[in-house]
């Protein structure tokens, strides 16, 4: 694996002046993808890239054709609506087109002039998901979480025995894929009769949580029958967003036996507008472990590359505003901290595991982690588990107290990678409000 270039130069500044702003989250080091219009106009969308607190339109750019090689084929893709062409034509690719907008970007490009035009201020933007997303799996790949989730319903037993030998996951909608600002209706649906049994329940959900995870949007595919090996996973990753896998625990708890849950997922899922390619996130690998006491990964799920640097320091938070802090412009308050390097699976090995059997990947199909909980108190990814089992309230700084969301709750997650002596590289914010249910 090439992890390093010109790209990473830490000392690299850009003629986009808000680019180089300590802790903006977008300096050049970075250059997210999204796709993206004019806020309020009926303009196409189309792809663009963040530098600072603007976006550059990558569909313009193709017009001008400034770059040669597969750098110009590359953004010769970004003339479509949706990143799905250039997920698809692969790492080569991307690197190309990340390397020359990083030149174009610089302080001191002769292309300074003709991009300025280009650029957007991202405050005056409407974003919509960055691909058409054709399939997508969730995973499961906090030890942490699974762990405190486990114990509430068997406590002497809280992990199933597959959990250390096989990445679990399972096949979600992506038509109720929606991008950060999504306002979407309480669901509704059976929940578990009383102890003496009977008709189930219909309605309203009332244990509705948020659940703390990253979004892998996949690059180029594999045929249908041929495998990824773990060897070569990476090269098929487009990049990283923030997801909020919204979940509704008390219609799941009746449903999900024995197939899993359905209407408890399939309502709603959240992600950020800006996908983080592999390439910008090299800075933040580190070695991935994995306990000597437990089971060691099965041989295809396992190589040099990712137990040297299979893992990525990426810290995640999660905020809460409701209806009475927003009306007393109270800051949201921080429900909790963790970070995606205390992930049991690598990124690697999701997609080796998931296309042992043949399954064919699709650029812009999108992978879940799994909520991502970490081994601390005020690391849990989840109000299920905030609230252990829903019978502790977290208490908000407001004065208000919640066991599961409320109607106009608003769930704000964030992730961003820092380290002494390189930019902070951010992936954004995905925020996502409950409505009232349609009854």
């Amino acid at each position: 694996m090439a992890y390093l270039n010109e790209t990473h130069d830490p000392s690299l500044q850009s003629w986009v002046a808000s680019a180089n702003v300590a802790e903006n989250g977008f300096p050049i080091q970075n250059l997210p993808f999204s796709v993206f219009r004019i806020a309020g106009s009926s303009q196409a969308f189309r792809p663009g890239v963040a530098i600072g607190d603007q976006a550059l339109d990558l569909a313009a750019l193709a017009k001008i054709r400034p770059f040669k090689g597969i750098a110009q084929e590359a953004l010769d893709a970004c003339r479509a609506g949706q990143l799905n062409g250039l997920m698809g034509l692969g790492k080569a690719h991307w690197s190309a087109l990340r390397l020359e907008l990083s030149r174009a970007l610089r302080t001191g490009s002769p292309l300074q002039h003709t991009l300025e035009p280009m650029l957007h201020n991202q405050s005056e933007l409407d974003f919509e998901l960055p691909a058409h997303i054709g399939d997508y799996t969730d995973f499961y790949i906090s030890l942490h979480h699974a762990t405190a989730i486990g114990k509430q319903f068997r406590p002497d037993n809280p992990l199933l025995p597959n959990y250390k030998w096989v990445p679990i996951g399972y096949h979600g909608r992506a038509s109720s894929i929606g991008v950060s600002g999504q306002a979407f209706a309480r669901p509704v649906g059976q929940t578990r009769p009383g102890t003496d049994g009977g008709t189930p329940g219909f309605g309203p959900c009332e244990r509705l949580d948020f659940e703390l995870e990253l979004g892998i949007f996949v690059g180029q595919g594999n045929d249908l029958g041929e495998r990824i090996a773990i060897t070569e996973a990476e090269s098929h990753v487009f990049g990283l967003c923030i997801l909020n896998d919204w979940s509704a625990r008390d219609l799941q708890a009746w449903e999900y036996q024995p197939l899993g849950p359905f209407l408890a997922k399939n309502f709603a899922s959240t992600i950020s507008p800006w996908v983080v390619t592999l390439e910008a996130l090299a800075p933040f690998r580190t070695a991935f472990q994995r306990n000597p006491d437990d089971p060691q990964p099965l041989p295809y799920l396992t190589s040099a590359d990712n137990k040297a640097s299979g893992a990525f320091d990426i810290g995640l938070d999660v905020l809460l505003s409701t209806q009475q802090s927003r009306a007393s412009n109270a800051e949201p308050a921080l429900l909790s901290r963790s970070n995606f390097k205390e992930a049991y699976w690598s990124i690697a090995q999701l997609l080796t595991h998931h296309t042992v059997n043949g399954c064919n990947l699709q650029p812009g199909d999108l992978l879940g982690t799994g909520t991502l909980s970490g081994p601390e108190q005020g690391q849990e990814g989840s109000l299920l588990e905030l609230n252990q089992g829903g019978k502790k309230p977290v208490k908000l700084p407001w004065g208000e107290e919640r066991l599961f969301l409320q109607d106009n709750d608003e769930v704000i997650l964030r992730a961003r990678c820092s380290k002494p002596g390189y930019p902070t590289i951010s992936l954004g914010e995905c925020a996502g409000t409950v409505l009232p249910a349609k009854v």
